[in-house]
């Protein structure tokens, strides 16, 4: 994260995702991450970062997309066919906007349809009618109930609409994930750079987004260890139902694990400042004894670190490598588990 100077301007560099920050760019990020959920292919088996041919594909202004990036080019090409699949109003009305219109919005360019299509057309059927009900037909106006506050809109997202809702229960204790909920959140902070819509004064109480993929790359990273029966689970791709003990498990030693990285960043930042801080006070004597070599010192990239900004950076990394992940030195499997929370 040092090397790369890893920030927020980074969201915007993907050619998917939007250059402008406005209204029209938060319902775009709301319908993303309401639909952000299950890409894993029940065809490419193998999961090396090399897509099997016949997986769900998209391809979009001359680019082939898979996974996450196949349903956001998706939506784009929408947008240019002239269809306002971001407007709620639209995606509320049946009428206005068929099953089988949502289905040819999602068309594969192979065999593979997008997975869990079904739910997708439900959960965008309740958004619409949701955000034209309750909250006059944008989701500004959910951001502006929240008062510059991302807890509290976590809190409006997952009351108000339930494919957002993720949570379990674990040895008889309720655990709220809150997955997409969190990047909902997370993307608008991102995109508008903690300003407008994406102000939040509590943004680093969000934690990271527990999914299938950042879980292997911090397996990877000897961040997670498995037991034989759970690894074994994975080797043969069995499904790990949602709110099963072992995916439970996961996801929350995941999120624990990036908060235990973040807290480490956090030394490590506040010890390259210490450093810094003391080689100037070197050169400001150096300079009053007349000994400066004229050597610049340079000051740290890093300021502080949030869970957000590790998450983004980790699952960056996993679809990079995602061939080492699956059969590399430390090779495990992504646990495979189909539901609307991730």
């Amino acid at each position: 994260m040092k090397k790369t100077h890893f920030d927020t301007s980074m969201w915007k560099e993907h050619a998917l995702n939007p250059k402008e920050c406005n209204a029209s760019t938060v319902n775009w990020i709301f319908l993303v991450d309401l639909l952000n959920f299950s890409f894993w292919s029940d065809i490419d088996i193998d999961d090396t970062g090399i897509p099997h041919p016949d997986r769900y594909r998209v391809t979009f202004q001359g680019v082939e997309y898979t996974g996450y990036w196949s349903m956001v080019a998706a939506i784009n090409r929408a947008l240019d066919e002239g269809i306002a699949i971001t407007s709620p109003e639209l995606i509320a009305s049946e009428e206005r906007l068929p099953d089988h219109e949502i289905e040819r919005i999602f068309r594969s360019d192979t065999k593979e349809p997008i997975p869990l299509l079904q739910d997708r057309i439900r959960v965008m059927r309740e958004a619409g009618r949701v955000l034209t009900e309750r909250f006059g037909g944008s989701f500004t106006n959910c951001i502006v109930q929240a008062d510059n506050s991302a807890l509290k809109l976590v809190d409006i997202i997952a009351s108000n609409f339930s494919s957002f809702c993720d949570e379990a229960e674990f040895c008889g204790r309720k655990v709220q994930i809150y997955k997409r909920a969190q990047i909902l959140v997370a993307d608008l902070w991102a995109c508008f750079e903690n300003k407008g819509y994406g102000e939040f004064n509590d943004i680093d109480e969000i934690t990271m987004f527990a999914d299938y993929r950042v879980p292997q790359a911090l397996y990877h990273f000897h961040c997670l260890h498995y037991s034989p029966e759970l690894h074994q689970i994975l080797e043969n791709g069995d499904l790990l139902p949602n709110g099963s003990p072992f995916e439970v498990e996961i996801r929350g030693n995941a999120i624990w694990a990036v908060e235990l990285i973040r807290r480490r960043i956090l030394e490590l930042i506040k010890e390259d400042w210490a450093a810094y801080v003391a080689a100037q006070e070197q050169e400001e004597e150096k300079e009053e004894n007349n000994e400066n070599n004229g050597q610049e010192i340079e000051k740290p990239k890093m300021t502080t670190v949030n869970a957000i900004l590790i998450d983004y950076f980790i699952w960056d990394f996993a679809k990079e490598a995602q061939q080492d992940l699956s059969e590399g030195e430390r090779p495990v499997k992504v646990h495979r588990t189909r539901s609307v929370f991730y």
